[in-house]
């Protein structure tokens, strides 16, 4: 096995370097079709008029006797993976650390998410509690799996090339939504002259997510090498590992302890993250429910968003290039936070104004996005990649259950998702004031990072 070098990645000659990174690339551009024509466009609005053909007379539905508005369904449901996934992903990372084998676990998580998007081809008639199953299986999948993935970010890139890497996995995986979009919204508008109901059609697309997302995650399953730290043991993968990685856990939520600046970041990813997550997984509800569009106009809105975010997670990388990643996510939060004050006073049945808002969203999306993990690689002490990043995760993924639950409470408390949208402020205004508080410099010097020229 290649020696660590001093930068942290592994020393190999380029083209071995360059394949892995593609590779690499590649598990974006497999998953990401999930978050985009699943979680953001699709599943939200069908989910919820499967609650709705299940709802009582008051519009209610009942699951464990708990009454639920049915437009409630499926926040609460994304609130509940996320909870599934705060269990599993520090265990998890702190096995794949352990033992050096993150591939094993990212076939295991990848493989069950896709198994059960496929599965959401059965979802039809009253259903919703199948819907709901499926979704926190996926979501939960999808989380563990990005821990894995995110944690070979410090492996395949120096301090001054993570920005760039970043990036561009984040525009292949926003390359692969925009081009299964315009095959969802081919198949959506014409079911007819495919011979399928719209409700098929629907079926069918969140199905093919799910087949996306298993043919393409072989691609980086055959080009990631698996590493260790010298000198670490490589114990077998089974229970004695699993045992070893809680241990290792609780002695990783100690040594986190050690770098509050780093944790002083997570707090501050946790609560503007949380907005962005929220956005992206119920703007098609707020569409469909609030504001009266159909689902092609939906469609096509995200479409726009996924061309605009390719443009707009390679632009903010360059605009990080020359006033620092951390001075440019500032800016992203500034705009989002506009973004949800028009999404408010959007008038309904104005698909014009939408889009509009869509161009303004695909701009700030993957730039932010990017950004905030590349930053967060450098904060990372070696070694410690999987666990470190599965405490990101928690923050990207794990931890964005309070959005949801916010918007499905504003929205089951007062009937109006406008409420719901504008509550949404306060995580991308709190989070701004706590990125701007935290002195990156310092921190990544304090993780035993060398610190880039401009950060």
């Amino acid at each position: 096995m290649a020696a660590d070098t001093a930068d942290g990645t592994t020393g190999t000659d380029e083209a071995d370097r360059r394949r892995e990174r593609h590779g690499w690339y590649f598990y974006d551009f497999a998953c990401s079709v999930y978050s985009t024509s699943v979680l953001t466009v699709l599943l939200g609005p069908y989910l919820t008029a499967v609650a709705k053909s299940a709802a009582d007379s008051g519009g209610f539905v009942h699951p464990l006797g708990i009454p639920v508005r049915a437009g409630s369904v499926f926040p609460y449901a994304v609130s509940v993976s996320v909870v599934v996934a705060v269990l599993a992903m520090p265990l998890v990372g702190a096995v794949a650390d352990r033992t050096g084998r993150k591939k094993p676990l990212l076939a295991a998580a990848a493989y069950l998410g896709a198994t059960a998007t496929a599965g959401m081809f059965f979802l039809d008639g009253d259903r919703y509690l199948l819907g709901a199953f499926l979704l926190i299986v996926a979501n939960a999948s999808l989380s563990v799996s990005m821990v894995l993935y995110n944690a070979y970010l410090p492996q395949i890139a120096g301090p001054e090339e993570r920005d760039t890497v970043s990036s561009r996995g984040w525009a292949f995986g926003y390359t692969s939504g925009a081009l299964v979009l315009v095959l969802n919204l081919v198949l959506y508008t014409g079911h007819e002259s495919f011979g399928l109901s719209e409700s098929e059609a629907v079926r069918v697309c969140l199905a093919s997510a799910g087949v996306w997302w298993g043919a393409f995650a072989l691609v980086p399953l055959r080009r990631l090498r698996d590493r260790r730290t010298a000198g670490d043991a490589a114990p077998a993968l089974g229970a004695g590992a699993v045992g070893a990685g809680w241990r290792q856990l609780v002695a990783t939520l100690k040594d986190m302890r050690r770098h509050p600046l780093t944790l002083s970041f997570l707090l501050a990813y946790l609560v503007y993250n949380d907005g962005v997550q929220t956005v992206i997984s119920q703007a098609s509800v707020y569409g469909s429910e609030e504001l009266g569009l159909d689902q092609t106009t939906l469609i096509t809105a995200v479409l726009l968003v996924q061309v605009l975010a390719v443009a707009g997670a390679l632009g903010m990388g360059r605009l990080a290039r020359s006033y620092g990643a951390k001075r440019t996510i500032l800016g992203s939060l500034a705009v989002w936070t506009l973004i949800l004050a028009a999404g408010y006073l959007l008038p309904p049945r104005t698909p014009l104004w939408f889009y509009a808002l869509a161009g303004a969203i695909g701009l700030v999306l993957g730039g932010s996005q990017a950004l905030s993990r590349s930053l967060y690689s450098h904060l990372v002490p070696r070694g410690k990649e999987a666990e470190y990043f599965s405490a990101y995760e928690m923050s990207d993924r794990g931890l964005s259950w309070l959005g949801p639950l916010v918007f499905g409470l504003a929205f089951q408390l007062t009937g109006s998702y406008r409420s719901a949208i504008i509550s949404l402020v306060v995580f991308f205004a709190l989070g701004f004031v706590l990125l701007a508080r935290v002195p990156v410099r310092r921190a990544i010097a304090e993780a035993g990072n060398p610190v880039p020229e401009r950060i």
